[in-house]
């Protein structure tokens, strides 16, 4: 099963301030810029090719506290996990859109690959680094929003290994936004 990344960042490679708010995302670059039909960067067209979402706990509560509407849900009728082996019930807002899981990543994408998903979505900055650790993601989409934060929670952590980043395809958006997508080369 394919796993892949699809996250926003500073230009400093944060994901998050300490407090884990992404507000200062909706404020950085040109607010004012006309996207066209570049307006959610691509999103709508990764989330058509994801049949899965892993996620960790302090990504899906960040999710929570925004509080979407129905029009708002980003992530459709997609299947979505969240990763914790701390909170077992997810918070009302959201537990008729998600399942909770605890236990082995391995074991979990091999479940989901016998179940017939075919790409997962990883997100959340923990979870992102333990399927890199495990060597489990293939493709990364990062965005870098035009802002230094200077501190806050980073994306990477420590890997196990150097990893080799290739096939660089980068876009450059009207807002100032740069988006660079990867293949992840673990050799």
């Amino acid at each position: 099963m394919k796993c892949s990344v699809y996250i926003a960042t500073s230009v400093d490679g944060f994901i998050a301030k300490n407090d884990g708010s992404v507000d200062w995302l909706h404020a950085a670059g040109n607010t004012d810029a006309d996207m066209g039909d570049q307006a959610d960067m691509g999103m709508a067209e990764y989330m058509a090719s994801v049949d899965c979402l892993i996620m960790g706990r302090k990504c899906m509560e960040t999710i929570s506290n925004m509080n979407l509407t129905p029009e708002q849900w980003p992530y459709g009728d997609t299947r979505i996990i969240v990763l914790s082996n701390t909170v077992k019930q997810a918070p009302d807002n959201v537990k008729d859109k998600i399942e909770m899981y605890a236990g082995d990543l391995q074991a979990l994408v091999t479940k989901l690959e016998s179940e017939g998903h075919q790409h997962a979505y990883i997100d959340g900055g923990t979870t992102i680094q333990a399927f890199i650790n495990l060597q489990l993601i293939n493709e990364m989409t990062i965005t870098h929003a035009p802002v230094l934060l200077g501190k806050g929670i980073p994306l990477f952590g420590t890997t196990i290994k150097d990893i080799k980043l290739e096939q660089a395809q980068a876009t450059a958006f009207a807002n100032d936004f740069v988006q660079v997508k990867y293949t992840v080369n673990y050799q």
